[in-house]
């Protein structure tokens, strides 16, 4: 079903359109979203599709006429929107050109859209600046605009690093420590290793949980990024004893996984590691950025796993969710006076 929109301009009446994603739109998807001035791999449909058996897609596709303006990776659950629970992040991808008062028209056309579908809300976790290729705030306004509601805010641990802070000196005792002992960094792809002597067992015995991402789904997403996804293990000897996953985007390094065996504080392995992301195999990135460290739905913070990250230097940024009934796409049309 497609959903139309006109809208008056000063010089055009222009036609919007929305509707659902399909399979042959993967191309077109793809090429968009790797133009976009707010988007990253993981908007790709590849990574949306590794996980489309946990998920019902609802993605949707904008169009002025008959040029794509605009994507939303989405799934949904019951009357309910979500872009996306299988992401870190979502909302309207946009292309460079987009202005405030086109992003107006493509959002009203969303939410009408999926207002005339049943859907009663659209929850959006936005993408943070730090992923902006241009400033794409628009959606944040538009969204104070519908009267959307904060639903939940996770804090990041952040460095930018043309400006960074300087590592605290507890931090670089143990980048000492594992100069000391000969530990060696390996970068490749030995997820087999980290998932299975590593990031699992600790994962189970301290948190009773697993990884986000199973091993073989690692394995698979790695395959279609590979310059995106990376692996970083240290090594003992040969034994390995930490270890952390980074997702690389155009402006962040991001940490995805991290983890270390219970020698951590004797052999200085992440303090290692870290001391050579910072300094050395990212620093030409603008951030690097940690992930966030936050518990029960976002209302509290791991204080010691938050203090850890401040000493490289660290401050926060937040993730935001927002929820914004389908209904208030009327209260857009008064925006622009």
């Amino acid at each position: 079903m497609q959903r139309f929109l006109n809208t008056n301009t000063t010089h055009t009446k222009t036609s919007i359109t929305v509707r659902k994603y399909k399979s042959q739109d993967k191309l077109m998807w793809d090429t968009f979203v790797t133009q976009a001035k707010n988007a990253t791999f993981l908007f790709s449909r590849d990574f949306i599709a590794y996980h489309k058996n946990r998920f019902t897609d609802y993605s949707l596709l904008i169009f002025k006429e008959a040029s794509l303006v605009g994507v939303v990776p989405a799934n949904l659950e019951g009357d309910k929107l979500y872009s996306h629970q299988g992401l870190t992040y979502g909302g309207l991808v946009l292309n460079g050109k987009s202005k405030l008062e086109d992003v107006s028209d493509y959002f009203t056309a969303v939410l009408s859209f999926l207002h005339s579908e049943g859907i009663d809300s659209l929850l959006v976790k936005s993408l943070p600046t730090i992923y902006h290729l241009l400033p794409s705030d628009e959606l944040q306004y538009l969204l104070f605009i519908a009267e959307a509601k904060l639903v939940r805010t996770d804090v990041s641990s952040t460095i930018e690093l043309a400006h960074a802070l300087k590592i605290k000196s507890n931090r670089m005792e143990g980048v000492k420590k594992a100069k000391k002992q000969n530990l060696r960094i390996i970068e490749g792809v030995a997820f087999d290793e980290f998932w299975n002597e590593i990031l699992v067992p600790n994962l189970k015995e301290r948190h009773h949980t697993a990884p986000v991402h199973s091993l073989d789904e690692i394995k698979e997403l790695n395959l279609s990024f590979p310059n995106s996804i990376l692996q970083f293990n240290v090594y003992d000897g040969n034994k390995i004893v930490a270890g952390a996953t980074i997702f690389e985007t155009k402006n962040v390094a991001h940490v995805q996984y991290i983890s270390a065996n219970a020698d951590k504080q004797t052999l200085g392995s992440l303090d290692f590691l870290f001391e050579y992301f910072i300094k050395n195999r990212f620093a030409d990135k603008k951030y690097f950025d940690f992930g966030t460290s936050n518990e029960n739905l976002g209302k509290n913070v791991n204080k010691g796993l938050q203090y850890w990250k401040e000493c490289f230097g660290a401050r926060s940024i937040v993730h935001n969710t927002y929820e914004v009934k389908t209904s208030n796409y009327s209260k857009l049309k008064d925006v622009f006076i």
